[in-house]
């Protein structure tokens, strides 16, 4: 009777072990949204290894066909994975309003602030990327940066950004926009300096020439890795840039979705135009980090 007891305790232990205690189950991995892609990355990933899906023109939604390259809000364009804003700021009394060309945004640069934030606030595990440019105006580097210094430290901007030198790894950068200065005068790292990036915006090309410069572009960011790649697929030439991004959109997510790019990763940033049009495309992009 003893024995048979220790047998049947013996068997039921085995079991326990094998089944595993209640304090060694592994916790259920969570499913990272569009919202908060970049949770699922370590602190100390450099942001040059990550595929980082972006908007070209990223405010301009107002002015007719030859203007307009989203149909989305900030907010929306961030919600649904977007990491890289394309600001285009022309100084006005002493602000920057958004546009692009002569077109007016129905935006000023604190819109577009008032949006990170938010979106940061609630998805602190994330970063933005934010190229700031003078468009439609021609002040000086000195007066495009006291305005923009009025922002940061007037308005109470400054907290918002990661102003500083070089790219910075995500932990440093996580709930900060990153400054990436497309003006003399601003300051923290330099947009298109090629200590940095390397960039591909042939914004003339033709779709069948521009869409070979952007396989190309991806290729050498897996081959030659090391800075932080910038590959453009927006395009005006001769057509509006909804009409070309109706052609190149789909060709990249087929591209990315297909045997060659299979496993690739660290492909930089990829600015598009109208990128809710092809569905699917940003999530795509986002997989391309592992």
């Amino acid at each position: 009777m003893d024995r048979r007891r220790f047998l049947t305790g013996a068997a039921a232990l085995s079991a326990a072990a094998l089944i595993g205690a209640p304090h060694a189950t592994a916790a259920p991995r969570r499913t990272l949204s569009a919202q908060d892609w970049m949770a699922g990355r370590a602190d100390s990933t450099p942001l040059q290894t990550l595929t980082i899906p972006g908007t070209h023109d990223s405010g301009a939604r107002f002015g007719g066909l030859w203007s307009e390259c989203q149909n989305t809000t900030i907010a929306q364009q961030l919600d649904s994975g977007i990491r890289f804003l394309d600001i285009r700021c022309r100084v006005t009394g002493g602000s920057f309003a958004i546009h692009h060309g002569p077109s007016y945004q129905n935006m000023m640069f604190g819109d577009v602030l008032i949006a990170c934030r938010d979106f940061l606030a609630a998805h602190p595990s994330e970063t933005v990327l934010m190229r700031v440019k003078q468009e439609y105006s021609e002040d000086s580097d000195a007066t495009f940066r006291a305005v923009f210094d009025d922002y940061l430290d007037r308005r109470g901007w400054r907290p918002l950004f990661r102003i500083g030198d070089g790219i910075p790894a995500l932990g440093e950068a996580r709930g900060r926009v990153v400054l990436l200065g497309d003006n003399g005068g601003l300051p923290g790292v330099r947009y298109a300096d090629g200590t940095w990036f390397d960039i591909q915006d042939d914004w003339n090309a033709l779709p069948d020439p521009k869409y070979t410069k952007i396989e190309a572009h991806f290729r050498k960011a897996v081959r030659q890795p090391g800075k932080l790649f910038v590959n453009y697929v927006s395009t005006s030439a001769y057509l509006p840039p909804r009409w070309n991004s109706d052609n190149l959109n789909p060709r990249v997510h087929r591209f990315l979705d297909g045997a060659e790019a299979s496993g690739w990763r660290g492909l930089g940033i990829v600015p598009l135009d109208f990128p809710n049009t092809r569905a699917g495309l940003v999530d795509s992009l986002i997989r391309h980090n592992g």
